[in-house]
């Protein structure tokens, strides 16, 4: 088992941008997916961004760094060669469980597990393992490469020693770590599906426009990106999936979204990911 090698477990936008943060920080990285196809294209996103990253020296080899990620579509080869593996599947509880009963499986106990949830509870993912005490909630924020904060999620059984070595790679990577407890939402996704639903909720109600509102907060509240659009990145039909979530389960309606939301969501308007939000991205 190799110290330096991180595994990543879903290839998507934050499976591959969690992996390209990695290698950047000089780790070797692993990158599954369930087929071939969603590798090759998280590899490409991959391939695609460090390009983008030399022109802008942001980094000086973009092969290189490109080299240090591999790509599979075996769960067992991520948990013999990582010493610490981060799930990135779609936030669905039955989803994320059935990885993590496997990955327990598979790695040796002194792997680290982490979650890239967002809202799920760590002590019901790690409820189908042997081992919860090496289970821990790692919430990077879109794009990982970009966004320096990571909120750890220690769930009932966490050890201190998966707290302290997570929070050692966190520093390893570059990023600033917070610590919260496994509630509902954490600290982050409670805090900002209020802002980003009441400010859906105002456009709606004709307030004001998306543009408007994000500069009112941009410029008001030196926040660097408006709720609206932080939405549109985070793309609305996960936000859709995280505020039903939170309504029901901390009873409390300003989670859920609003119609003028679900209708985007159901129209496939997700936001950056599909080229139109509340903002049409494929003119930007």
């Amino acid at each position: 088992m190799a110290s330096r090698t991180i595994g990543v477990v879903g290839a998507g936008t934050m499976g591959s941008g969690i992996a390209q943060l990695a290698a950047q920080q000089g780790f070797d990285v692993v990158v599954r997916d369930i087929e071939q196809e969603l590798v090759d294209d998280g590899l490409a996103s991959i391939e695609d961004n460090l390009a983008e990253a030399e022109e802008r020296e942001i980094i000086e080899d973009a092969e290189a760094v490109f080299d240090l990620v591999t790509g599979t579509t075996d769960l067992a080869m991520v948990a013999e060669e990582a010493s610490f593996i981060v799930e990135a599947a779609p936030e669905e509880m039955d989803i994320k469980q059935a990885i993590f009963e496997e990955l327990d499986e598979l790695a040796d106990p002194d792997v680290v597990l982490g979650s890239n949830t967002s809202s799920l509870s760590i002590t019901d993912i790690a409820s189908v393992t042997d081992n919860p005490e090496r289970v821990i909630g790692t919430h990077f924020f879109n794009p990982p490469v970009k966004m320096k904060l990571v909120e750890l999620v220690t769930g009932h059984h966490t050890s201190d020693e998966t707290l302290d070595r997570v929070e050692a790679l966190a520093d390893d990577l570059g990023r600033e770590s917070i610590v919260v407890d496994d509630f509902p939402g954490f600290a982050t996704s409670r805090l900002g599906l209020v802002l980003g639903m009441e400010a859906a909720r105002m456009v709606q109600e004709g307030v004001a426009s998306a543009e408007d509102i994000d500069t009112a907060m941009e410029l008001g509240y030196n926040h660097p990106m408006g709720p609206l659009k932080l939405g549109d990145y985070n793309g609305w039909d996960v936000r859709v999936e995280v505020g039903e979530y939170l309504a029901e389960e901390l009873g409390a309606d300003v989670y859920r979204p609003p119609q003028i939301v679900k209708k985007m969501v159901r129209a496939g308007d997700y936001g950056v990911k599909s080229g139109r939000g509340f903002y049409d991205w494929d003119e930007e």
